[in-house]
């Protein structure tokens, strides 16, 4: 049975350094984004703003699961959409009818 040296360890513990340090930094982060994400989700309320993936803005009218009703500015028109279409939650201090360019 061949015996490993401490030669032979030395030589490959900086490699097993860097892949422990790679893999460690895509995974804090990573967990940092999710953890964030599920606060932004956990935050969706009626009366909020949002901006959808699709880049709509809209007012929250109403949760259920994870579905969400939006009312979207001058016509008050209603859309549904899945939680996870939400990119952002706008905090506007403007009043829905200012948002909308006057012609």
């Amino acid at each position: 049975m061949p015996q490993m040296n401490p030669e032979g360890l030395m030589t490959f513990l900086p490699m097993i350094g860097i892949v422990v340090l790679f893999i460690l930094m895509m995974v804090i982060p990573q967990r940092k984004r999710k953890k964030q994400f599920q606060a932004m989700m956990d935050s969706l309320q009626p009366g909020k703003m949002i901006k959808t993936i699709g880049g709509i803005y809209a007012k929250i009218v109403a949760v259920k699961d994870d579905l969400i009703t939006v009312e979207l500015p001058p016509d008050k028109v209603r859309m549904v959409f899945a939680k996870g279409a939400v990119a952002t939650v706008e905090d506007s201090d403007l009043p829905e009818n200012e948002m909308v360019d006057k012609k």
